[in-house]
């Protein structure tokens, strides 16, 4: 999210660090890598951004840079033990900056509209490419029948479907002015989450170089992630219906 043309807060990069550990928002289900890793990377670049006087739409077109980067790996590079390595850490680091523009914002004084478009924009391009260039590795490198080519179509609408889902959701939703409950939330929650994450799959891609292993292993998280989708569709069915009462 890109910030207003705001002055930068007093102090240097620990004073920065330490307003944005202040002021970080709850981590209530969201999952272990997103909360545990990516967001506190995420705080660290944001403060040094704000040292150097960066500004949020510049962090995330490098967000956007690296992410891109990764997915062309990914998509034209033979698979090698190498080039895993390669597009799991250009992803991942495409991941973190995408949490530091909007802490970036919030040091700087607020986000605008159109910093939240962009981000916004740039991530829907991110969840509905980074199938197609599994699909496009395949079909350019293996594996060698034809039936494997299914796997990343079908996570392609499971990652695009869930994408809108998470987005439109908060839009449907009423309004409130009570103060959020505390929820206990159960310890294992965030680790079951894990498959979901973003941050975790840009891992998995490691094993891109070992043939069968990676193509298991992503198509394990695609049923992960099909079946969390059809708990979310409906779990999400069964609020808006109790949100339009009696019909």
């Amino acid at each position: 999210m890109a910030a207003t043309g705001a002055q930068r807060a007093p102090g240097g990069f620990r004073t920065h660090l330490e307003a944005l550990g202040r002021a970080q928002k709850p981590s209530l289900n969201t999952a272990a890598y997103s909360r545990l890793v990516n967001r506190p990377a995420g705080r660290v670049v944001a403060a040094a951004a704000h040292t150097l006087g960066l500004r949020p739409n510049q962090v995330t077109a490098l967000s956007a840079t690296l992410s891109a980067a990764g997915l062309l790996v990914l998509a034209l590079v033979e698979p090698r033990w190498w080039t895993g390595i390669v597009v799991a850490v250009l992803l991942a680091a495409g991941y973190v900056l995408d949490s530091s523009d909007g802490q970036l914002a919030r040091l700087r004084g607020g986000g605008t509209r159109s910093g939240e478009w962009l981000d916004h924009t740039i991530d829907c391009f991110k969840t509905a490419s980074l199938h197609l260039a599994v699909l496009v590795s395949w079909h350019r490198f293996g594996p060698a029948t034809d039936g494997w080519l299914l796997v990343p179509l079908g996570f392609e609408v499971v990652a695009v479907v869930t994408y809108f889902g998470l987005i439109l959701m908060p839009t449907l939703r009423p309004s409130s002015t009570v103060s959020p409950v505390a929820v206990q939330e159960n310890p294992l929650r965030k680790w079951a989450l894990l498959p979901m994450d973003y941050g975790a799959q840009c891992w998995m891609f490691v094993l891109l170089g070992f043939g069968a292993v990676f193509q298991w292993t992503y198509a394990l998280v695609f049923v992960c992630n099909a079946a969390a989708l059809v708990v979310a569709l409906r779990k999400w069915w069964r609020e808006l219906r109790a949100l339009d009462g009696p019909s």
